[in-house]
């Protein structure tokens, strides 16, 4: 049997497992000021009054609140000067009390009642009528502040938003860094549980469990486990697969440390690789280690898509998206989101910066047969790019 492939149990494994001992400290007061700051500065270079943020990555990126967007609205009005306003159901006060984390005037709104007069309020009282709004924000949040009648000019926040997060500091590489160690370690647990005919569901289950054993509280965020001729669907198939001798194996999972996200995919092969499926996983371990040559400071996002397109070329994929090849972008952001802008992708500008956080992997997709994606995250230093994790050892010893 592989290296680390096999040769232990569910239980066995759960039970090595304990709370992770290294904690990245929780974002500080003095960095949520700056990232209001710095929203502020980038609302006058747009030369809009206010910002408006509903619930979301973004709401918890600038006030601390974790909350989803539902029906009702809850939103922050950020105004170029003074204190930010949150806009809440009068009836969750206490629970937004309790997860808000910076200074703010709430202004609460009852059941009957409208929401977006609260909005419109605040932004007159400022004298302006230039709102960003928040690009997660649904339809239905634009309609309600036109269904004012207010005069209002409501402009795109993406440069906004994406100025403030696409960069992340120390502390947030920090807290990233100990999601994706979270992660590689339940990885390396899942492997150790392979036997031939265990289920998909039971890996996928082992996983959430052994994400909640080392201190992920909410468990994995999501999981892909494919065996076999599933493999070569990038997310997977519907119903349960039974792994066999010989099957490729992928999984791709992540959990959030205080919000951040981790996002990690090994690909190998439960007992003996053919020469085709270790050709494929050369190919994908060498696109993944140009995309990663590729990322430096001053170089377009589309550098590392290129890079490692580049390198299936020559050896005899695609080109361009056709399979047997890569069919998607080489990577994307993470952070408070799973996936966010910028992303590695053939066409995209944007300029590479220090603190610009990306996942790295170019998958090839061997259409009917199987695929590998190996995937790990990266981020832009001063100088070049590091890696959060260090890449699969090899398809035979994936953890070493």
């Amino acid at each position: 049997m592989s290296k680390g492939i096999g040769g232990s149990t569910a239980a066995a494994e759960l039970a090595a497992l304990r709370p992770w001992q290294d904690q990245a400290p929780a974002i500080s007061a003095a960095e949520r000021t700056a990232r209001l700051d710095r929203a502020r500065q980038l609302m006058a270079a747009m030369g809009v009054n206010a910002l408006l943020i509903n619930a979301g990555a973004s709401l918890h990126y600038f006030a601390g609140v974790s909350w989803g967007a539902s029906e009702r609205l809850v939103a922050m009005v950020l105004p170029l000067s003074g204190r930010p306003v949150l806009i809440c159901p009068a009836f969750e006060r206490g629970s937004l009390e309790a997860e808000l984390l910076i200074d703010a005037d709430l202004r609460l709104w009852q059941e009957d009642e409208d929401p977006y007069l609260l909005v419109v309020d605040a932004l007159q009282e400022k004298g302006g009528h230039r709102l960003a709004l928040d690009p997660q924000a649904a339809f239905a949040i634009y309609a309600g502040l036109k269904r004012t009648g207010a005069s209002l000019e409501i402009l795109d926040a993406t440069s906004i938003i994406d100025g403030c997060r696409a960069r992340k500091s120390a502390a947030e590489l920090a807290l990233m860094q100990q999601a994706k160690n979270m992660t590689l370690e339940v990885q390396r647990r899942a492997a150790r549980i392979l036997a031939p005919g265990i289920t998909t569901g039971e890996v996928k289950y082992f996983i959430d469990q052994a994400h909640r054993a080392v201190g992920a509280g909410a468990g994995s965020t999501f999981c892909i486990v494919q065996f076999g001729q599933a493999t070569a669907y990038p997310h997977g198939l519907p119903g349960e697969q039974r792994l066999q001798e010989g099957d490729m194996v992928l999984i791709d999972t992540g959990c959030r440390v205080q919000g951040y996200h981790s996002d990690i995919t090994r690909t190998y092969v439960f007992g003996n690789a053919t020469a085709e499926q270790q050709r494929i996983w050369d190919l994908e371990h060498e696109a993944q280690a140009a995309a990663f040559a590729a990322l430096r400071p001053g170089a377009p996002c589309h550098a590392p898509d290129d890079a490692a397109r580049a390198v299936l070329t020559k050896g005899g994929l695609g080109p361009d998206y056709r399979l047997p090849g890569l069919p998607h972008r080489t990577g994307h952001g993470i952070g408070l989101s799973i996936h966010e802008a910028p992303y590695l992708v053939r066409g995209d500008k944007t300029e590479l910066a220090p603190g610009m956080c990306f996942s790295n992997e170019p998958m090839i997709v061997v259409p009917d047969r199987f695929g590998v994606r190996l995937e790990d995250h990266m981020y832009v230093t001063e100088t070049g790019a590091a890696w959060f994790t260090q890449p699969q050892h090899s398809i035979d010893a994936p953890f070493g």
